[in-house]
């Protein structure tokens, strides 16, 4: 019977890519669903095989353990040469952009707390 090993919403392309390489060299029977045409059903990759299930999830484990140190040391690097992106960086590049996202984020508070405010008086 079929597993879901792996969603791929929100996984970069080249952690998807690499997902799928690991599982390839391992000799791991896969299949991959898509989200759809409407971006609603679930992209994954999925075992045709359960019997391989534990080795498939520890391969990715050990994968995404060194992906996690590996993006961390590149974010460290990044930091010690000051080409990080900060919120005052995307504040400068797009001013425009950032203020209607915080307007829009407090008119939302606004409404959202209104009901619950008038209502002590």
């Amino acid at each position: 019977m079929a597993v879901r090993l792996f969603p791929l919403r929100g996984v970069p392309d080249d952690e998807a890519n690499d997902i799928r390489e690991l599982l390839a060299d391992n000799h791991i029977e896969f299949y991959e669903t898509s989200a759809g045409n409407w971006n609603i059903s679930m992209p994954a990759i999925w075992l045709r095989d359960d019997s391989q299930l534990q080795q498939a999830k520890t391969l990715i484990g050990d994968y995404q353990i060194k992906r996690g140190v590996q993006q961390r040391e590149i974010y460290e690097q990044l930091k010690r040469e000051g080409k990080h992106r900060t919120f005052w960086m995307l504040l400068q590049e797009e001013p425009l952009k950032i203020i209607a996202y915080i307007g829009i984020v407090l008119i939302i508070l606004y409404f959202s707390t209104k009901p619950f405010i008038s209502l002590g008086r």
